[in-house]
């Protein structure tokens, strides 16, 4: 039976009523152009909208049953992440920023009078998503050498969490094998001191550990970063650190990771200390990005060990069924890679050649494993083991606005299903002034 490929435009967009005229390189805020050199108050974001169609089953049970949900097939659409900018410059090197993101169209719920029910109050959730504030920090400069960064910040582990805008990957949706290990995007309130000097830049983060309870097996420590709560529990505490280097013209090569605890770092933490487990999480990440020569490519790599796992693990399943935790076994040891590479075919045609549209040819290889290695008496989940191998096209109408069309397929070891999925949107990042 032939497969049906379903193709469908998704859009994005947000306003601020004026035009665009900042790169989307400077949204990061951390870089020396800074945007608020021709305007106190800057207003910006990013946002992308997505169609899909997945070839395979979305069964919860499909991993635990492969045999039985051979052949299926869902199709979604969505708005991974909206986000919007405002930033303001008090003077005197004292400056201000905020990103709150709507992910996936942000959330909602409302009472209603139920009919059938003999009139009584229900609530009802009227629609998934999240509504975050992605960064909250105010900043003193003294020089380009020394920045000192206060309130809620990225933790700039791995290529993605510090180069996560839409216009910085070519996969429609941001890189799993990243986000499939690690909070993506990472923030955490802390402080960051941080500064460039000749061709390199560096940076030093003091914030609060991750929480143990949050771990599991599919996902490793990438939830760790979040809270069910009204607060974010910071019982013990963590640092992060990353250096990039620009020295060879189009190249930029980053080191970055992290190290902290997370056994005592949830709410009922009395838990693991009866276990004598710190829970000490180590990650360790390289990453390098070659832009010129019409030629963009990208890779990074990323290893990380959980001190603990098998304490941690036993303590997690034994969790109350109300608890938030996902109650799984968690890995000691998680990797993930990838490479992607592509090519401006625009800049073949001499009329493209001074143009600032591009139309990049894509192709990207990963490998991701959330339990790569695990401890004594904890198995093994191999559909936690995968390959992903995408291509596709970029096309960059102007700078800042990208729309993009992908195959993507996730391979699995047998007895597993392989799952391929047709992906298409459009994103854009950048300045409104």
């Amino acid at each position: 039976m032939k497969k049906k490929f379903f193709f469908v435009f998704g859009f994005t967009l947000i306003c601020a009523g004026a035009t665009l005229n900042v790169s989307a390189q400077s949204l990061r805020t951390d870089t020396l152009a800074s945007p608020f050199q021709t305007s106190r108050l800057v207003l910006g974001g990013y946002g992308e909208a997505v169609m899909q169609r997945m070839f395979y089953s979305d069964n919860p049970s499909r991993y635990s049953y492969p045999q039985s949900y051979k052949d299926q097939n869902h199709g979604r659409f969505d708005l991974p992440h909206v986000v919007f900018y405002v930033g303001y410059e008090f003077g005197k090197g004292w400056r201000l920023a905020t990103e709150i993101e709507f992910e996936h169209g942000g959330t909602g719920s409302t009472f209603e009078i139920e009919k059938t029910e003999a009139g009584e109050y229900e609530k009802e959730i009227e629609k998934g998503g999240e509504v975050n504030i992605e960064q909250f920090w105010i900043e003193k400069t003294w020089s380009p050498y020394a920045n000192l960064r206060m309130g809620h910040i990225i933790v700039p582990v791995g290529i993605t969490n510090q180069y996560h805008m839409p216009t910085d990957f070519f996969s429609v949706l941001r890189p799993e094998e990243e986000s499939g290990i690690l909070p993506c995007t990472w923030h955490e309130t802390g402080i960051s001191f941080w500064g460039r000097a000749g061709k390199w830049r560096y940076e030093a983060l003091f914030v609060a550990g991750l929480d143990a309870e949050r771990f599991s097996n599919a996902d490793w420590i990438a939830n760790g970063s979040t809270s069910p709560y009204e607060f974010k529990i910071a019982n013990t505490y963590a640092g992060a650190a990353r250096i990039d280097n620009y020295s060879i013209k189009g190249l930029r090569i980053g080191l970055s990771g992290y190290y902290g605890f997370s056994a005592i770092n949830s709410l009922k933490h009395e838990r693991y200390a009866s276990h004598d487990v710190k829970g000490i999480v180590t990650v360790g990440a390289f990453d390098a990005v070659y832009d010129n020569h019409n030629i963009l490519a990208r890779t990074n790599v990323i290893y990380g060990n959980l001190g603990g796992s098998s304490d941690i693990s036993a303590v997690n399943k034994k969790l109350p069924s109300a608890s938030p935790s996902p109650r799984t076994d968690v890995a000691s040891d998680a990797l993930s890679l990838y490479v992607e590479a592509g090519y401006n075919v625009l800049s073949l045609f001499p009329k493209f050649k001074n143009k600032d549209d591009k139309l990049y040819v894509y192709a990207h290889y990963g490998f991701s494993d959330s339990m790569y290695k695990t401890a004594e008496g904890i198995a093994d989940k191999q559909w936690c083991r995968k390959q992903i191998i995408s291509a596709g096209i970029n096309y960059f109408p102007m700078q800042g606005l990208v729309l993009k069309a992908e195959y993507m397929l996730r391979k699995f070891v047998s007895p597993y299903n392989n799952e391929p999925t047709i992906s298409l949107g459009i994103g854009y990042s950048g300045f409104f002034n």
